[in-house]
């Protein structure tokens, strides 16, 4: 295994340890913020990241061995450590103080900081799109050709995506459009509105398109009709992403309960 493959496999494991150490905090933990118990974003975060890593560690473990040395990869990687490590730190500190982490700007420091966040958030993206470029240059790789476009295909369409739905996200005051009752109903697990637009679940589609589509490039490679697949399906995929955002800013919810 590369030396890169190795340092996303050890972000996930992390990932999986702070989702471990959140399962202890909740036995516990009993504050509210914002009606869910402060221990579950980070929860969610680090099966998020747990998720991000290991998709991409996967990855990068079968470029050929020039790709994986190379030293566009190598910053990449080193970035997505970063920003990786400031995000969990941050959010976990804010929850333990029962506080927002998102949206939270209501003085300088914790201005610059949401900021700061929204800079690793970028980061995280455009990485993913970077090892994506990488692979679909990669003719090396030790994949079906048609699996390496799926993969190539699948990062960068997340990147293009969670730009556009995190752009919206970040310069609203929430992830709502429109308020919703006291007591309105959510989305179990996710949390999502019930009642009003919620842009999270356009957001979370956008997230995992670097999982559907290789997914998807898997079922199908070998077949002479393989890239049709590949290249329906992820239009298929953006125009559900974009249908769900679009339904969101109308301020209509995923399902209404």
């Amino acid at each position: 295994m590369s030396n890169s493959a190795r340092q996303l496999w050890l972000l996930a494991a992390f990932s999986l340890a702070m989702m471990a150490a959140g399962l202890v905090w909740a036995a516990f933990e009993t504050r509210l913020f914002l009606n869910a118990l402060v221990w579950i974003k980070p929860f969610k975060f680090a099966l998020s990241f747990a998720v991000l890593f290991a998709t991409l560690a996967w990855a990068v473990d079968k470029m050929s061995a020039p790709a994986q040395s190379a030293r566009t990869l190598r910053w990449t990687i080193a970035v997505l450590a970063a920003a990786f490590w400031f995000e969990m730190i941050y959010i976990t500190l804010q929850a333990a103080q029962g506080v927002g982490s998102h949206y939270n700007t209501g003085d300088l420091y914790h201005g610059v900081m949401y900021s700061i966040m929204g800079v690793g958030a970028v980061s995280l993206v455009v990485g993913t799109g970077v090892i994506g470029w990488a692979m679909l240059r990669d003719t090396g790789a030790k994949v079906h050709e048609d699996l390496r476009f799926g993969i190539g295909v699948g990062f960068i369409l997340s990147t293009v995506l969670t730009l556009i739905t995190a752009a919206t996200l970040s310069s609203m005051p929430g992830h709502f459009v429109g308020i919703p009752p006291t007591g309105a109903a959510t989305i179990p697990f996710f949390g999502w509105s019930a009642a009003v637009g919620d842009l999270r679940p356009s957001h979370f589609l956008a997230l995992h398109a670097m999982q559907a589509i290789p997914l998807l490039a898997w079922a199908v490679q070998g077949r002479a009709s393989a890239r049709a697949w590949i290249i329906g399906g992820s239009v298929g995929y953006s125009a559900l992403t974009l249908a769900l955002y679009a339904q969101a800013l109308m301020g209509l919810p995923l399902v209404r309960l």
